[in-house]
């Protein structure tokens, strides 16, 4: 699935989606149109996700102002019942804190998971659901990843040189078993999120 925060009219309907408003780049004299133009974007049915959105405590983004941006996307994504695709970066406290607030009915996946177990244990306590990347090449990650549950866990790529198949063959060492069988839990984890056969 790629992922799209601006450019929204780039759609291309032989791939799959998420779209939404990176806390990155959200511009205080554009963010009405982007998020107009977002909500359109969305409508598509290759859309299968709101996403990146979320909160980011070392960008340059005015903090509030990624709150107010964030807000808008988890109200979006619970009125058309697409999942919520999360970047945070040092602000899980308040990014749990709004997606309680203001009522999460629709899934949610921390994306680029890089954190301590605690704070993926309170993720996850809420029901959401972790994604790991290259950082499973990372010890302290590869510890997390290696107490989580199959069924609440994605893997990807996001912006690494570190190939798909390679996250793949790393996580299923770690969790001890095969790349088949990790392939078939993450299908059943799309197909139960997504409710699609695409993948």
């Amino acid at each position: 699935m790629q992922n799209l925060h601006a450019n929204f009219e780039e759609l291309n309907a032989l791939f799959n989606y998420s779209v939404g408003i990176h806390p990155w780049y959200i511009d205080s004299k554009t963010i009405k149109e982007e998020l107009a133009e977002m909500k359109i974007a969305s409508s598509h049915k290759n859309v299968l996700a709101i996403g990146e959105c979320g909160l980011d405590r070392i960008c340059n983004t005015d903090f509030k102002l990624q709150e107010k941006v964030f807000i808008e996307q988890i109200l979006w994504a619970n009125e058309i019942a697409k999942p919520l695709i999360i970047h945070c970066v040092k602000a899980h406290h308040e990014t749990l804190i709004l997606l309680k607030e203001y009522n999460r009915t629709s899934p949610v996946i921390f994306h680029g998971f890089n954190n301590k177990l605690e704070t993926a244990n309170k993720i996850l306590e809420q029901g959401y659901y972790l994604s790991f990347g290259k950082h499973l090449m990372n010890p302290s990650v590869e510890n997390v990843f290696s107490k989580i549950s199959l069924e609440k866990i994605f893997l990807e790529t996001d912006d690494s040189d570190i190939g798909i198949d390679a996250i793949y063959k790393q996580a299923a060492k770690i969790k001890n078993i095969s790349t088949e069988q990790l392939s078939l839990q993450i299908k059943k984890n799309l197909d139960r999120i997504f409710k699609t056969t695409k993948f």
